[in-house]
């Protein structure tokens, strides 16, 4: 599917080697290691430590009190792409002109230790970046306020591995040292990528400045799009396209989504949950109309009709089909947990397990357009093709 996040994937980021403060004028990226190079304090007070003894100084940041603006869409990544040094304002642009990209978000990055392990690191502003992360955790505000609060985020298997607690300081190291509170865990929807943490933090650790991209580019070819990044970004970068190995080779059993609080972690599982709430009706449909009605959730109104969310229903209808698709005791029409059952349930009700004639009446009751009917059968048969 075009939007679809993919986690677990065999491709992930290897370990970022690079987190630099300078370039050299040479053009030699400083790189950080295992025992960090000293550094020089800053005109704006940041503190320095020499990490290659002991006694070094160290900083604690103190939390700010900003709060992360609201969630008010998701935007399925298709390509993350780490570079060999900071993607020039210039070459970013270029990338945002590449035909078919639509939306493209910035990272700071690097590799950096953590309780004597190393983990990759993105620096993130939380009230963008959030949309671009998997539903549940795009919708888990109290991590994004985490990080809007100076404290560092993680991946469940980060946090299993080195024991970590929420709400602890831990010593994280990249070319200062910090002391930082851990502010939760989830999953992020991007293959190596273990800590977030907010941009002002980022840069006192010393990641490198926009070292990372998030690329969306719906009706992409993926693979003239991944040379096209490489081409652009560099030839070193790692370039990941976020839907490789979507369908297993014959032969091996299909890789099963990550959950959140055992919930689908992406659209692509979301649908094909969903589905089954409808014996008879294709997951496919419902990535069709959820394509067409708000791009998975990219625009979710209110129309100009009035219908809102990721599905499209009129409050009228959702009066009547809407559902408690998660169980937390809502039917938010907002809520893609709760709207994409919805639309399984309607189409459901107007015949579309049937299939043939049936489904076809069961869109067109969705949307009263022959239209609509042809381009939602249209586009799931392109995706079945894809997926099959």
């Amino acid at each position: 599917m075009r939007r679809f996040v993919r986690r677990g994937l065999p491709a992930a980021v290897a370990a970022i080697a690079l987190a630099a403060t300078a370039t050299a004028a040479s053009g030699a990226v400083y790189v950080v290691t295992a025992a960090p190079r000293t550094t020089t304090p800053k005109d704006d007070g940041a503190a320095a430590a020499d990490h290659g003894g002991r006694g070094g100084p160290v900083t604690t940041l103190v939390p700010s009190t900003e709060q992360p603006a609201a969630l008010k869409r998701v935007v399925d990544p298709d390509f993350l792409v780490v570079a060999d040094r900071t993607v020039t304002p210039a070459r970013l642009r270029e990338v945002s002109h590449v035909k078919h990209v639509r939306d493209v978000i910035t990272a700071d990055a690097g590799a950096v230790q953590l309780q004597g392990g190393r983990v990759n690191m993105f620096a993130v502003d939380p009230s963008a970046f959030r949309a671009w992360t998997p539903p549940g955790t795009a919708k888990n505000d109290a991590l994004w306020n985490a990080l809007a609060q100076d404290r560092f985020v993680v991946t469940d298997e980060v946090q299993q591995q080195y024991g970590l607690r929420e709400s602890m300081q831990y010593p994280v190291i990249g070319r200062t040292q910090l002391f930082v509170t851990m502010g939760g865990s989830g999953p992020l929807g991007l293959p190596g990528i273990n800590v977030l943490v907010g941009r002002e933090m980022g840069r006192r650790i010393g990641l490198v400045h926009d070292l990372a991209l998030l690329v969306n580019a719906p009706g992409a070819d993926l693979t003239d799009l991944g040379s096209r990044l490489r081409k652009l970004v560099g030839a070193h970068s790692q370039v990941i396209d976020l839907h490789q190995s979507a369908t297993p080779p014959k032969g091996q059993p299909a890789q099963q989504p990550r959950t959140s609080a055992g919930r689908p972690g992406t659209y692509l599982a979301l649908y094909q949950q969903s589905a089954r709430l409808c014996p008879g009706l294709s997951w496919t449909v419902l990535a069709a109309i959820g394509q067409i009605e708000s791009d998975h959730g990219r625009n979710t109104g209110p129309s100009s009709a009035g219908a809102l969310g990721p599905m499209q229903f009129m409050p009228a209808t959702w009066r009547i089909y809407g559902v408690d698709g998660d169980g937390d005791g809502k039917a938010d029409i907002m809520d893609p947990y709760d709207a994409v059952p919805a639309a399984a349930k309607y189409l459901c009700a107007s015949g579309a397990g049937r299939g043939g004639s049936g489904l076809s009446r069961a869109v067109w009751a969705y949307n009263h357009s022959q239209a609509y009917v042809n381009n939602v059968l249209s586009l799931a048969q392109a995706y079945a093709r894809r997926y099959s």
